[in-house]
């Protein structure tokens, strides 16, 4: 069967106008920590043509550009909301942007030094087929994932699908996921949720009111959760982990029945 036969047009048709009228300073204050946690995990490996599948509304190729993390960038984004945004940004080092489908590349086979997934998979009904489209145009990638599991998640099912989150991980079960799909994680980033960031959706989305002292109160408590991080090492690490970013390099086809 073709991939455009199985693909939900429903969840597509969702996003078509997903970024009309949203927030544009919360997704770029966030795009902010998803640029760098690209850069981080990449910082020894220079990357001359760079793809973003899944760009949204253009926000975290902004700032990597502006950070001239590579002389030539493409993306493709599912939504016409979200490539009318990216066209809008004027961004000097992006030479290409269309729509697709959200499974099928409209690329050759590694024609790319990198792609970027950040923030999609968790979206994506068919993980693997993406996955292994990545593999073909491009010999490196780079994922990231929000960690939503947790111990009775179940129970917020409404809250996480009126975001689109219609998958979740742990960084062990995208581990697993990504290297049964011959990606070899070169390294790897998680990240915890910055005072700025949790600042800006307690009192400007959530309109709570703010004060010197709740104020004060995030700052310690994210101090107090990076102490118990930094005794508790990588396990403890990885149980307060907000995002999960990774660098891969294809290294084979999958592990799944060979």
């Amino acid at each position: 069967m073709h991939k455009k036969e199985i693909i939900n047009t429903g969840l597509k048709n969702a996003y078509d106008n997903f970024y009309v009228g949203m927030d544009e300073q919360w997704r770029l204050l966030s795009a902010k920590y998803k640029a760098q946690n690209i850069i981080d995990v990449c910082v020894t490996r220079p990357f001359k043509k760079v793809l973003e599948v899944g760009a949204g509304d253009g926000s975290i190729l902004k700032f990597l550009d502006e950070l001239q993390f590579s002389p030539e960038i493409h993306a493709l984004e599912i939504s016409q909301s979200g490539v009318e945004q990216i066209d809008n940004r004027k961004i000097s080092s992006l030479k290409s942007v269309q729509i697709f489908d959200g499974y099928n590349i409209p690329f050759g086979d590694n024609e790319f030094d990198l792609v970027i997934l950040s923030h999609v998979l968790e979206h994506v009904e068919f993980e693997r087929m993406l996955l292994r489209e990545l593999r073909r145009v491009s010999k490196y990638v780079v994922i990231e994932v929000p960690i939503d599991y947790r111990y009775g998640v179940d129970k917020r099912m409404k809250h996480f699908l009126a975001y689109g989150h219609i998958n979740m991980y742990t960084p062990s079960s995208l581990r697993f996921l990504l290297q049964t799909e011959g990606l070899e994680i070169v390294t790897g980033k998680i990240s915890v949720i910055e005072p700025e960031v949790t600042k800006f959706n307690t009192f400007v989305n959530q309109k709570k009111s703010r004060s010197f002292l709740s104020s004060l109160k995030i700052d310690i408590e994210f101090w107090v959760k990076m102490f118990v991080i930094k005794l508790g090492g990588k396990q403890r690490h990885e149980k307060f982990a907000s995002a999960y970013t990774v660098l891969l390099q294809k290294t084979k086809d999958s592990e799944i029945l060979t």
